[in-house]
């Protein structure tokens, strides 16, 4: 079959339409959320992603906590991947990551940082503000004080780096657990911390209203963290913990010195992180957007409008 030159002309054209259109980036509006993986010194570590990667827009790294993963930031991706991008990693062990077993990898803060730390390198992302929270602050922490010049800001959310806002009262057996790792501190840690009632606990308590959060949160942190090994990786976690203290006077010297624009939004019922640890911030930056929320631990379970809110604000005024 012979075809014309206009014919081949639109093959062509279709063709490289479909070529365009098959990368993911034949135009700035990709703002729904996407899911990948990035292989990192041989691990899988999962990710969601909104928006265009390769456009000049501002771009947002979103850094989880426990017992969850990038599914805590569903509602942000989906939101406000029309005007910037944005990026969560599931840590190892977390999420739809690999699990490798503790022989294969060694769970510590430092590791699992440098583990995400590789995967925005990989990813050639080199300028990003971090929203942190929970675990994610001395995971992201490390990552800005290691990197002041590519954390452009940051948005904290119920993420300590202060003494006084871990609450004694919340932490319990665990401060037991750092001055003697016992088998009878482990047991309880794993039948009131890892379990699925506790886990529900994490989410519903300091809530205004408890049967409004999405009962998804906790069956799939349950689900994950019952995988046969976790329990033993999560002690690790929850016994390295008390190193991150030990950091905390260098990440806030690090806030005074680079003076990173913050956004916060913390909730004041976490019985976790009292909001002594959100003021501690306020002594250190100049340049911060406060904001103390009716709420509990995880605060965008509650007030997802309000945070994105601000956080599009925040961006807008401070990144675009």
């Amino acid at each position: 079959m012979v075809l014309s030159k206009h014919t081949v002309i639109l093959f062509s054209l279709f063709a490289l339409i479909l070529g365009i259109a098959s990368n993911g980036y034949a135009n700035d509006n990709l703002q729904g959320v996407r899911y990948g993986t990035e292989k990192v010194d041989g691990l899988d570590i999962f990710f969601r992603e909104a928006g265009n990667p390769q456009s000049n827009k501002p771009t947002l790294v979103l850094l989880h906590g426990f017992p969850s993963s990038s599914h805590q930031y569903r509602e942000v991706l989906a939101a406000l991947g029309d005007e910037f991008y944005l990026i969560a990693p599931d840590y190892p062990g977390y999420g739809d990551s690999s699990f490798p077993s503790k022989k294969e990898y060694t769970y510590t803060f430092d590791n699992v940082a440098n583990t995400i730390d590789r995967f925005l390198i990989q990813r050639g992302l080199n300028r990003y503000v971090l929203m942190i929270q929970d675990f994610g602050a001395p995971v992201g922490l490390r990552i800005a004080a290691k990197h002041p010049k590519k954390v452009a800001g940051l948005v904290v959310m119920n993420g300590n780096a202060y003494e006084e806002g871990i609450s004694k009262q919340g932490w319990g057996k665990v401060l037991d657990y750092w001055k003697n790792r016992t088998p009878e501190l482990e047991e309880h840690i794993i039948d009131n911390v890892f379990s699925l009632e506790g886990f529900r606990w994490q989410y519903t308590h300091g809530t205004r209203n408890p049967d409004a959060i999405l009962p998804d949160n906790w069956n799939l942190d349950y689900m994950k963290m019952s995988r046969p090994g976790q329990h033993e990786v999560q002690l690790d976690m929850f016994f390295d913990y008390q190193n991150n203290l030990k950091k905390y006077p260098n990440w806030q010297q690090y806030l005074r010195d680079n003076q990173p624009p913050t956004l916060l939004v913390w909730g004041k019922n976490d019985a976790f992180f009292p909001v002594a640890g959100a003021e501690g911030y306020k002594r250190d930056l100049n340049d911060i957007d406060y904001n103390i929320l009716d709420t509990g631990h995880f605060a965008l379970e509650e007030e997802a409008p309000f945070i994105i809110k601000k956080m599009r604000e925040f961006m807008h005024n401070k990144f675009k």
